[in-house]
C-alpha cells in the first residue's frame, strides 16, 4: 500500500489549533504502517470525550469546542481519521472501505487503551465511531451523536440500486454548485419517498469521486462561515487552474481545512469515502446489522444532539430513539448550526456534552 504523509510545515500558522500532536502506528491489511494522529487536551484524570470528525474535514473542526470542554474538566481526545488531517493518507481508491476505517480506528483505540469513554461523533465520525462502540462496548460508558447515523439498507429495491449505480458511473458532469443545489433539497433519508434522499445523496457521491481535486477547504468554509460569493468563485477558479494553495481569496478557515492536502494525490479519502456510505446495500451490510443488534440492547446513556437544519441528516435521531434503550429519559435536542454544528454552535454543544457527561458519571 502506498501511503502519503503531509509534511508538518503545511500545518504551520493555523489559527486556533495550538495542540501537541500524538501519533499511533496501526497495521494495514498488507502489514504496512499507518500513522494515526490525535490530540489529547484537558486534565489527564478527567472524564474522556472521544470526539470524531467527518468528511472532508479533520479534528480542527473541534478547535472551537475544546477550550469550553477543557474548562469543564473534560479530557478531549480528537483523532484524525486515516486520509485526513495529520494522519497518514493511503493513496489508492481501493485502499479505502468502511470496514478498513473501522479496523484502523479499533486498533488505534486498543493501542491507546482508552476506557470509560464518552463518545461523540458526527458525519463519518459517527458511522465509524458507532461501529467502534459496538466492537468495544466495554470501553464506553455513554454515547452521544449528532448529524450522523448507522445506515442499514437491506431493502432498497434492485431498480433503485441500479439507478444509483448507473448515475454515479455515468457521464453527467457536476460542479460544486450543481451538486450542492441537489444536496440542499434533501430532508434526510426518510420522508414520503423513502428513496429520495438516496437519490440526492448520490450527487455528493458522484461529485467527490469525479472531482480529482475536491475543494475541501472551500466546501467546509462555505458551510460554517459567511463568505463573499465572488471570493468563493475566484477561489474555485484558482483551484481549477491548479493554484489552490496560493490563492489570495481563501479565508483562514478555508486554508485550515485545505492544509492536510498538499496536492490532489492526498485527497483520495475525500474522494472515495462518500461512495462507501451504505445508502444502498454494499459489503458493510452484515456488519451494520450486527451493530444495530448491539445497540438494540444498549442501556447505557445515549444522547441524540444534532442541528435539526442539516438537509443530509435531518431526522437521524428517530431510528435511535425507537430502537436504543439507552436513549430513554435523555435530553435529546436539536440546536441548529447546520451540518458542521461543532463550529457554529461550539459553546452550546460543548455545554450539552459536558452536562451529559457530568450528570451520568
Amino acid at each position: 500500500m502506498k501511503i502519503l504523509r503531509t509534511p508538518d510545515d503545511f500545518f504551520k500558522n493555523i489559527k486556533g489549533y495550538p495542540y501537541h500532536p500524538q501519533y499511533t502506528v496501526v497495521k494495514t491489511h498488507d502489514n504496512c504502517d499507518l500513522r494515526i494522529h490525535h490530540i489529547d487536551e484537558g486534565p489527564k484524570d478527567g472524564p474522556i470525550l472521544l470526539a470524531m470528525h467527518g468528511q472532508p474535514v479533520w479534528s480542527y473542526l473541534y478547535s472551537r469546542m475544546i477550550p469550553h470542554l477543557v474548562k469543564a474538566g473534560i479530557r478531549v481526545i480528537a483523532p484524525d481519521l486515516a486520509g485526513y488531517g495529520k494522519s497518514d493518507k493511503p493513496a489508492a481508491r481501493e485502499d479505502y472501505s468502511y470496514q478498513r476505517q473501522v479496523d484502523w480506528m479499533n486498533q488505534w483505540l486498543v493501542q491507546n487503551d482508552f476506557t470509560k469513554i464518552t463518545f461523540f461523533g458526527q458525519d463519518w465520525g459517527g458511522l465509524i465511531g458507532l461501529r467502534m462502540v459496538a466492537d468495544n462496548g466495554e470501553r464506553f460508558d455513554r454515547v452521544a451523536m449528532g448529524n450522523t447515523g448507522l445506515p442499514y439498507s437491506p431493502d432498497v429495491p434492485d431498480t433503485v440500486v441500479e439507478e444509483i449505480q448507473t448515475f454515479r458511473q455515468g457521464p453527467t458532469k457536476l460542479t460544486m454548485a450543481s451538486m450542492m443545489k441537489q444536496v440542499r433539497q434533501m430532508d434526510g433519508f426518510g420522508g414520503a419517498d423513502p428513496h429520495a434522499g438516496i437519490r440526492k445523496f448520490a450527487y455528493w457521491q458522484k461529485y467527490t469521486w469525479d472531482t480529482i481535486d475536491v475543494p475541501a477547504g472551500v466546501i467546509a468554509s462555505s458551510m460554517i462561515e459567511k463568505r463573499n460569493k465572488l471570493a468563493v468563485a475566484l477561489e474555485l477558479l484558482m483551484g481549477n487552474l491548479g493554484l489552490r494553495r496560493i490563492s489570495p481569496f481563501g479565508s483562514a478557515v478555508t486554508k485550515a481545512f485545505e492544509a492536510p492536502f498538499p496536492s490532489p494525490a492526498f485527497k483520495m479519502a475525500v474522494r472515495a469515502m462518500p461512495s462507501h456510505v451504505p445508502s444502498i446495500p454494499d459489503p458493510s451490510l452484515e456488519a451494520q446489522k450486527q451493530a444495530w443488534e448491539f445497540f438494540s440492547t444498549f442501556e447505557k446513556p445515549f444522547l441524540c444532539v444534532g442541528a435539526g437544519d442539516d438537509p443530509v441528516t435531518n431526522g437521524f435521531e428517530k431510528l435511535f430513539l425507537s430502537k436504543v434503550p439507552g436513549t430513554q429519559n435523555q435530553p435529546h435536542q436539536m440546536i441548529g448550526g447546520g451540518h458542521f454544528f461543532q463550529w457554529k454552535k461550539a459553546k452550546e454543544l460543548s455545554q450539552i456534552l459536558s452536562d451529559f457527561i457530568h450528570i451520568n458519571l
